[in-house]
């Protein structure tokens, strides 16, 4: 394996300024934005399905499901530079505490903002759905802070891959259905399912490549656990299955054969399926990250359409 050195230069270069807009911008992670798109329109997609249009309810979930992605970021970046698992050590990108970009005190202030913009939109969400959407966002935002902070991380005790697959696609889908529908359906929660492995993936890349800096740092994700082959053969499980659960939306009779287009973003999931398989590098597993994360938004795009119809 490269020593992490040999991409460190380049990246010193491209540091932005500490407290600028583009040191927020890194630490606001924008290629993981993908991952509070996908359900919304997916969910939006289904409710179409159902006859029902809720513009304004589908525009507030989006703006609450990226206002938590980001405070989740932010928490992210604050806990892991805490527990020691962002160091020079890092072959992923540069973060912003770690790099002293922000300080802790600014990026906690960003957690509140995030969160504070999330609770503007979900008072709008709660006339909409009632209670249901206070429990909903008020446990979003504990899973956000509490995935790699508080006394028990569960991100570092191999359940990430669990908290993705919940939040961010089971809940999310069904959620933006049900701020718009008024109810959860069984259709919707499949079609959740898709969804919820697609953005699994993108978190078994980032495990995957960080494996060993996490395992020297005690943050035991499921990849550490497993080791890499057998995390590398979880990626590729996961992402077939995807495909799989999209496709037995229409063999199930829930949906149109127009699910089947979630399929055409195939070969997009070859290049990251290739580099996680044969690869070790940070270079090429960021690649394969931001590739998995592409393979997402595309992925869910077309999954949207499809089940739309």
């Amino acid at each position: 394996m490269p020593s992490p050195d040999s991409t460190v230069p380049s990246a010193v270069r491209s540091l932005p300024r500490p407290g600028s807009f583009r040191a927020w911008l890194l630490a606001i992670r924008p290629p993981t934005l993908t991952a509070a798109i996908v359900p919304v329109l997916v969910g939006t997609g289904v409710a179409i399905h159902d006859g029902v249009r809720a513009p304004l309810a589908a525009s507030a979930a989006m703006v609450g499901a990226l206002a938590l992605q980001v405070g989740a970021n932010f928490a992210n970046d604050l806990s892991d530079f805490r527990r020691g698992a962002d160091n020079d050590s890092r072959l992923g990108p540069p973060r912003a505490t770690q790099q002293g970009l922000l300080t802790q005190r600014q990026v906690q202030q960003g957690i509140l903002v995030a969160f504070a913009i999330a609770t503007l939109a979900g008072i709008y969400l709660v006339t909409q759905g009632g209670w249901p959407v206070i429990a909903i966002g008020l446990a979003s935002m504990v899973a956000a802070v509490t995935y790699t902070g508080g006394p028990w991380p569960f991100g570092y005790r191999g359940l990430g891959e669990l908290f993705v697959f919940i939040f961010f696609g089971v809940v999310a889908v069904a959620g933006t259905y049900y701020v718009q529908a008024g109810g959860v359906t069984a259709d919707v929660l499949a079609a959740a399912l898709p969804v919820s492995l697609t953005v699994t993936a993108i978190l078994v890349v980032n495990n995957v490549r960080d494996i060993d800096t996490d395992r020297l740092a005690g943050k035991y994700t499921l990849a550490v656990y497993l080791g890499r082959r057998l995390a590398r053969f979880e990626f590729v499980l996961v992402v077939v299955l995807a495909y799989l659960s999209a496709g037995s939306l229409w063999l199930l009779g829930s949906f149109s054969g127009w699910v089947l287009l979630s399929w055409a973003s195939v070969p997009a999931a070859v290049l990251p399926m290739a580099a996680v398989v044969a690869r070790t590098d940070g270079p090429s597993l960021n690649k394969a990250l931001r590739s998995t994360a592409r393979l997402h938004l595309l992925f869910g795009i077309l999954l949207a359409i499809g089940v739309s119809f």
